[in-house]
């Protein structure tokens, strides 16, 4: 019966109208508190009985679709189906607290004629997986995880595959980027709420043309004949990796979680030395975050690569003369390498443990659609993963999120295990400083079979 019902579900909901919201560095609380009342009405369950151990998409659509007065719209199913209170839980940044706040109220504004208990939590998007994997049943209903976090929690079996839809594609009006960056094996397990969590080039145009960051070498010429500085943060792997995949050296994840990495391959050497001449250059120096901010406001820095979080410190520091664009290309062996990046989104995702996955999905849905993404660009700044949202004037009139969309073309959405951190910082400190001597194939071999190690 539950397939038969989900195959009514999915032959029926695409032909939903779309709802439309409304409503004014993933850091934030990492506390397991979790407890701060968003909404309020009464307390009870629904009649959505089969959702915490069947991962079908409507579980809880299950009275609807077999009454026979069930219409051909989802939405209307599920409120058909729907006699008790639905009590939810959701999970938000800190930083997100007062735009989720607003965009609930509006999703309880949106079905008048259904009771909701809706609780909001404050959990970092950095921090979500480790919160839910503890206990993935105790978990929220619905809440939002940085995207390289998805293959364990769907290993884990706490991510509701987005089977259905009620209101939207889901798939088709995302960015395809995040519609990758939420699929696993090719089924899309979450909804893309976010395209900003990369990196890019910010630059003072006082100094530097639009011809001169082109080139990171034009830009190492031009900062020391002003007697300034470029700043960024090698000894991160985040980082060191735009050069590595920009000269098409790999690293990959396979699926026990160790990784794959070429980046001691053949003539990965030339790539360790443009490394160790641009950054022995003096000119182009290896800065941490803050350290970098520093720099920024007090003058010295004067072209950056970094995110979004830090298009403040930059537009404060520069004024008019603030200006962002993708990353340059590099010199290897006397070819131009396109630099690359880690593209990076923010998800929603569904607990299939909850007692009412047909409005989990919903609500998903709803923070997560056009109307959604719009406000969180306008309240935090925050780029759309949602294509209407992302093609606005607004959005595409914003230096950070503009460049950042230029960049998107030569980033990958991050996929390492934990084995690669730490000796990739050590490789980047090592070309950095420049005291990998002349053994540079020894030194990635050593890197390489760190970043390679099994898994214990």
């Amino acid at each position: 019966m539950k397939k038969k019902v989900l195959a009514a579900v999915l032959a029926t909901s695409m032909v939903a109208a779309s709802l439309v919201g409304c409503g004014n560095e993933a850091g934030g609380d990492t506390s397991a508190d979790n407890s701060t009342a968003a909404t309020d009405n009464s307390a009870a369950t629904t009649d959505n009985s089969a959702a915490a151990t069947d991962n079908s998409a409507a579980a809880d659509n299950s009275a609807a679709a077999d009454n026979s007065a069930s219409s051909d719209d989802p939405v209307a199913n599920l409120i058909a189906a729907t006699t008790d209170t639905v009590k939810l839980t959701v999970w938000a940044s800190e930083e997100d607290q007062t735009l989720t706040t607003q965009l609930l109220e509006d999703f309880k504004a949106a079905y008048p004629d259904v009771t909701f208990d809706i609780t909001l939590g404050s959990e970092s998007e950095s921090t979500a997986k480790d919160t839910i994997l503890t206990d993935v049943e105790a978990a929220a209903d619905v809440f939002a995880f940085a995207d390289d976090q998805i293959n364990e929690l769907v290993q884990a079996g706490a991510l509701q595959p987005v089977a259905a839809t009620y209101t939207y594609d889901v798939a088709g009006a995302n960015a395809a980027g995040a519609v990758e960056a939420a699929t696993v094996n090719g089924t899309l397990y979450a909804y893309p709420m976010t395209a900003d969590n990369g990196y890019f080039m910010f630059y003072d145009a006082s100094v530097f043309s639009e011809d001169d960051v082109k080139s990171l070498e034009k830009m190492v010429e031009v900062a020391e004949a002003a007697g300034k500085k470029i700043a960024m943060d090698v000894s991160n792997g985040w980082y060191i990796y735009a050069f590595f995949q920009g000269a098409g050296y790999e690293l990959t994840l396979n699926d026990d979680g160790s990784n794959n990495c070429t980046w001691n391959a053949a003539g990965a050497t030339d790539v360790a030395q443009a490394i160790m001449d641009l950054f022995g250059s003096n000119v182009l120096v290896d800065m941490g975050d803050e350290e970098m901010a520093t720099a920024i406001a007090e003058g010295t820095v004067v072209a950056a690569v970094n995110g979004t979080w830090r298009a403040e410190t930059a537009s404060d520091a520069w004024g008019e003369n603030y200006a962002a664009t993708k990353l340059p290309t590099f010199n290897v062996a006397g070819k131009d390498c396109q630099m690359s990046s880690y593209s990076g989104y923010k998800l929603i995702g569904v607990n299939p443990y909850s007692a009412n996955v047909g409005w989990s999905m919903l609500l998903a849905e709803f923070l997560t659609n056009e109307a959604a993404q719009t406000a969180r660009f306008e309240a935090r700044g925050l780029g759309p993963a949602n294509t209407a949202a992302a093609a606005s004037d607004a959005v595409q009139a914003d230096p950070a999120i503009s460049a950042l969309a230029a960049q998107a073309a030569y980033a990958t959405p991050q996929r390492v295990g934990g084995n690669f951190w730490a000796p990739a910082e050590t490789l980047g400190q090592i070309l950095a400083d420049g005291s990998a001597g002349s053994d540079l194939q020894g030194v990635l071999d050593t890197a390489v079979e760190g970043i390679m190690a099994p898994i214990e």
